[in-house]
């Protein structure tokens, strides 16, 4: 397999280097995807949240045959809610979903319940980096940023949710530290479509590249399986 692969992206092609790669699952957690989680609580439907399951289960399978670095995030507190901004425990309890108050999976957004763990689907592998985060960005009150210099990276390739909050958050921060970022669009969801429309445009349009799943597999020489989602290239 080629070290090095082109992706025909908007706004124009990008040259992936795949031991400079690392693919960022951004918190595929029950608390945002799944019936009875943190979101689900406060009244939205998962549906949208959950799209991205199956595209990214088929990138999952083609990049762990390659030397990209993976790397999963999730959203979420200690269990004495001590790295938690008064603001945001306020904003939950106004939502009706108080952050560390108990539901079906456990305690919502607190680390170590059901309800903070990544959905079943999206299980890490034993050997794949696992990132907890106390706020919407991977890069503060974390380690992230030294753990990809250490290894060498320089092209990041974007997926999770939600588009507009927790993906473009560290996709902006990516994109002030100098990483090339890549995001693919039908590997990403908000809750509100046009919410997700527009964050997918401002990427092409500012902050790096656009591209989806099958565009990279593609690339890579590989298939994907089964229809996408409906995106940019559907």
């Amino acid at each position: 397999m080629a070290t090095e692969v082109s992706i025909s992206a908007l706004p124009y092609p990008l040259t992936l280097t795949l031991e400079q790669t690392a693919l960022l699952v951004i918190d595929m957690q029950n608390d945002f995807c799944s019936v009875g989680g943190w979101v689900n609580q406060m009244g939205f439907d998962v549906k949208p949240t959950r799209q991205p399951i199956e595209p990214l289960q088929r990138l999952l399978m083609g990049l762990r045959q390659t030397p990209v670095t993976i790397i999963h995030t999730r959203e979420g507190h200690r269990p004495d809610l001590s790295d938690c901004p008064p603001h945001k425990l306020e904003r939950s309890r106004w939502r009706g979903a108080e952050i560390g108050s108990e539901g079906l999976m456990g305690r919502f957004l607190t680390r170590g319940s059901k309800s903070h763990d990544f959905v079943d689907e999206l299980q890490p592998l034993p050997d794949e980096i696992v990132l907890d985060k106390p706020g919407k960005g991977a890069f503060v009150a974390t380690d992230l940023d030294l753990i990809l210099r250490q290894r060498g990276i320089r092209h990041l390739i974007f997926t999770g949710v939600t588009t507009e909050c927790c993906v473009h958050t560290t996709l902006r921060d990516a994109n002030d530290l100098g990483y090339e970022c890549l995001l693919l669009e039908d590997c990403c969801a908000s809750l509100d479509p046009e919410f997700h429309r527009a964050s997918v445009e401002m990427v092409h349009y500012v902050f790096g590249w656009v591209a989806n799943s099958k565009m990279l597999l593609e690339a890579l020489g590989m298939e994907a399986q089964q229809p996408l989602v409906e995106g940019v290239w559907a």
